[in-house]
């Protein structure tokens, strides 16, 4: 094959390819978060995206695959916004939480389908599988950023791991309810309580020895 015939418009064959798939990804995240996982088909897909049914064929085996990739997609371009919010940040707690939340919020409201994701991510098994699996790793993160934070203040890592899921998953469920319009809050004050909540969690190992040695008493 000539070279000619590998690029076209100085285009190689996977930059072309990857072009196809991000159609495909932009296309789907559009009809999930419009209308709901059902309107999701192979067919409307490729016809959003100008692309017939082959190419579909070439990046996903089904809708499935599909929708677990745009899924990882946002995921993916969320948790990079998040590490760059924290890396961008001095080593202040407070100022970091501030930033991790804002960056999140500011990230939903950038395009407002990411929200909507969110919700549809409920929709289906896979999907929600797929969800649970995002919150542990982004738990995982937070327990590490618990540990870099607060040194030998931090809890325990099975205790860092447990905050991380409560704090992550209880962000996820409040970010899906305001976003579907049942928590009758402004943006301000949202972010401001996240920053409260996660500052209060600070002195979590004091609490926890507190709490474990009364109820040692108490038996």
């Amino acid at each position: 094959m000539t070279t000619s015939a590998r690029y076209y418009r100085g285009e190689s064959p996977e930059q072309r390819r990857a072009q196809r798939r991000a159609a495909l990804l932009d296309a789907a995240l559009d009809a999930l978060t419009s209308g709901g996982w059902e309107r999701v088909t192979v067919r409307g897909v490729c016809a959003k995206a100008k692309l017939n049914d082959r190419y579909f064929h070439e990046n996903f085996r089904d809708r499935d695959e599909l929708l677990l990739a745009v899924l990882d997609e946002v995921t993916a371009e969320c948790t990079r916004v998040v590490v760059e919010a924290l890396e961008g940040t001095s080593q202040d707690v407070r100022l970091r939480v501030r930033a991790v939340v804002e960056a999140g919020i500011a990230f939903l409201e950038e395009d407002p389908r990411r929200g909507r994701l969110l919700v549809e991510s409920q929709a289906t098994e896979v999907l929600r599988e797929r969800r649970s699996a995002t919150i542990r790793m982004l738990a995982t993160i937070a327990a590490d950023q618990t540990r870099e934070l607060l040194g030998d203040q931090a809890p325990p890592a099975q205790d860092a791991e447990l905050l991380g899921l409560t704090l992550v998953g209880g962000a996820f469920e409040v970010f899906t309810m305001w976003i579907r319009g049942d928590l009758p809050v402004t943006r301000e004050h949202l972010a401001s309580f996240l920053v409260a909540l996660l500052l209060t969690n600070t002195d979590l190992a004091a609490a926890l020895d507190r709490e474990t040695q009364a109820l040692g008493e108490v038996r």
